[in-house]
């Protein structure tokens, strides 16, 4: 039994992989985030550890042999890596990171300069518009009336 034991360990990290398929976006704090694996074979029900969130479950979805759970990184967490962990009967362990990243603040300028000057802004962008198209009236009436000659 203690050779079974020593084999899994050592088998399990010759993958190579951790076989966690971690999903957020965009990866800030407030976001969900999705965690799926096929390593828990034909289990139905898994238990995961975020290091920022605390525990979370997985459970069987839409596919078979695909457990997947989810957990909501906390607000005001600042762009950080996060480590999941996830554990499957008998004694299957995963553990994997992803980077979180910083949400920005405030509003982003979009160059038209302070809002006082918005209503000044439409007025001319409408004086515009309307000199352009008593311009176009012109010329096609003109154009309709050289026709006629």
């Amino acid at each position: 039994m203690v050779g079974v034991l020593v084999l899994q360990g050592p088998v399990a990290a010759a993958a190579g992989e951790s076989r966690l398929d971690i999903r957020s976006r965009p990866g800030s704090s407030g976001t969900t985030v999705t965690v799926s694996t096929t390593a828990c074979g034909a289990e139905v029900y898994g238990k995961g550890q975020s290091e920022l969130a605390g525990a979370f479950h997985l459970f069987e979805g839409e596919r078979k042999g695909v457990l997947t759970g989810q957990f909501v990184v906390p607000e005001g967490t600042e762009a950080t890596t996060d480590t999941v962990t996830v554990k499957c009967p008998p004694r299957v362990k995963l553990t994997d990171s992803y980077a979180l990243t910083a949400r920005p603040q405030g509003a982003v300028e979009a160059g038209f300069g302070d809002t006082d000057d918005t209503a000044t802004q439409l007025a001319v962008g409408g004086v515009l518009m309307a000199a352009g198209a008593a311009g176009w009236l012109v010329r096609v009436r003109h154009r309709s009336q050289a026709g006629r000659a």
